[in-house]
């Protein structure tokens, strides 16, 4: 919330046009905003709707996005103002870049990606939709993460190679503090350094 309010001041736009959406709201004011349902949200009256969905399950998220859209509101990104992006960085409408975020060069990142406090993204990378970064996560070069991939606080994520990027595939988790060094196979948690399926009891 406070990155929104941030990112509407520079932007010109009266505070009081941000809102929290919660259909089960515990109290009217959270954090100095007001709090509505999304039939309140939807009833406001307004020319345009824009929603940034700060929701860490990816599966929500993307069911979220969706009844948005069908509701004509926009996908809204959230930047800090410290937010560091290089060269030939795009990304995919409704991002959230957290205070101390670096995306370096040539990368391409899908929609409805969280990346948290401190994380980096370097070179050559591709990320899909609805990946959520934790705080601290190293995502080194040459990597390819698909969609719905969790990314656990201060994972490290080894640099693939040119023409052979090292790849997490669709809804993997990676846990925090793990080390990954080889390909994780889609809908797979790995954990530990270096990073291996987690093994259920």
């Amino acid at each position: 919330m406070p990155l929104a309010r941030e990112q509407l001041r520079r932007q010109g736009i009266p505070e009081d046009r941000l809102v929290f959406v919660d259909d089960k709201p515990d109290a009217p004011v959270v954090n100095g905003q007001r709090v509505m349902t999304y039939a309140q949200f939807l009833s406001e009256p307004a020319q345009t709707r824009h929603a940034v969905l700060a929701i860490a399950n990816s599966t929500i998220r993307e069911r979220l996005a969706l009844r948005c859209a069908d509701d004509t509101v926009s996908p809204w990104s959230v930047t800090a103002t410290n937010v560091e992006i290089l060269a030939d960085v795009r990304f995919g409408a409704g991002a959230i870049f957290c205070p101390f975020v670096t995306l370096t060069s040539n990368i391409r990142i899908g929609k409805h990606f969280h990346a948290n406090l401190y994380s980096y993204v370097e070179h050559d990378c591709v990320i899909g939709d609805y990946v959520t970064f934790a705080p601290a996560v190293k995502c080194n070069g040459n990597v390819i993460i698909e969609d719905h991939a969790y990314i656990g606080t201060g994972a490290i994520i080894k640099q693939g190679k040119p023409g052979q990027p090292l790849v997490i595939g669709k809804g993997a988790v990676v846990g925090m503090g793990a080390v990954v060094t080889k390909d994780v196979p889609a809908g797979t948690t790995v954990v530990g350094n270096p990073a291996r399926p987690l093994m259920k009891g």
